[in-house]
């Protein structure tokens, strides 16, 4: 059982878990993930492990409410304990002193940023960090991005904070005023999508993380196969960093969508019962 230290809600729909996990705080790598089963009745769910302290041996989890899962995910707090959480999964990011970097954020991708990012930064690189979001409200992790970027730049759809715009309007600037070596992009899949357009077209390397459908994360059930520059490849041991010009992008994001029904009609059954027991 693995216990919730910190429980804080940072929007209507985003949480963030402090949880005590000492193996995978010891090990976990920037890039990889944990998979997490609240309970025995409860299915597997993918989170990337958004931050690490080894001295206190916890971990920490920040999700976005979706589904079911995460709905019940984040009625937890603190004390409560989670059943399994198998981890650290996934091939780590690689690390290295590139020279100036971007990295885009998008949504609750910015927790998925955040390490690269810290790590990207004491590896010596000059770190140029793009955050983005619908609105304002939901420009997580703000001050621990801007901590570790040389420069840090937020857009916002209703330009409610920072730039009004996309996160590709704000790559377009800077590429055009910085060389950069080499740039990662993790939200949403259209967001990744259009991040890898935007590079491609100034031939900017850059990674994304793909996040698909995982029942075990060890490359077992294949539920999480994409294409990857023609290739069948598993996510949770093959990526799931993948370069995003090699990315079957119209295969993938209509995989994103194969069960969208029924996780829409879950949650909403959920919620459903939950406002039976309240009465």
């Amino acid at each position: 059982m693995y216990k919730i230290t910190k429980s804080e809600q940072l929007s209507k729909n985003e949480y963030d878990f402090w949880i005590e996990a000492p193996r995978i705080a010891k090990k976990a790598k920037p890039g990889q993930f944990v998979m997490l089963r609240i309970n025995e009745m409860g299915e597997r769910i993918p989170l990337t492990i958004a931050d690490t302290d080894d001295s206190s041996g916890k971990i920490r989890l920040v999700f976005q409410v979706i589904g079911k899962t995460t709905a019940e995910l984040g009625k937890l707090t603190i004390g409560d304990t989670i059943l399994d959480l198998t981890g650290p999964l996934g091939m780590p990011t690689e690390i290295k002193n590139y020279g100036t970097v971007m990295i885009v954020g998008g949504g609750v991708g910015i927790a998925a940023v955040f390490p690269i990012i810290k790590g990207l930064k004491k590896a010596g690189n000059r770190v140029i960090t793009i955050l983005g979001a619908k609105t304002a409200e939901l420009v997580i992790l703000q001050e621990e991005c801007r901590q570790y970027s040389d420069e840090l730049i937020i857009t916002t759809d209703d330009g409610t904070k920072g730039m009004k715009g996309l996160v590709t309007d704000a790559m377009e600037q800077v590429i055009a005023n910085e060389t950069i070596n080499s740039s990662w992009a993790i939200g949403p899949s259209m967001m990744m999508k259009f991040c890898t357009m935007t590079a491609a077209k100034y031939e900017l390397p850059l990674y994304v993380s793909l996040n698909p459908i995982m029942i075990d994360g060890t490359g077992m059930c294949g539920g999480c196969r994409v294409t990857i520059d023609g290739s069948i490849k598993f996510a949770c041991v093959d990526g799931p960093e993948f370069k995003g010009t090699e990315v079957n992008w119209d295969e993938f994001i209509s995989r994103m969508k194969q069960y969208k029904t029924e996780e829409e009609t879950c949650l909403v059954d959920y919620q459903k019962v939950q406002v039976i027991n309240r009465g």
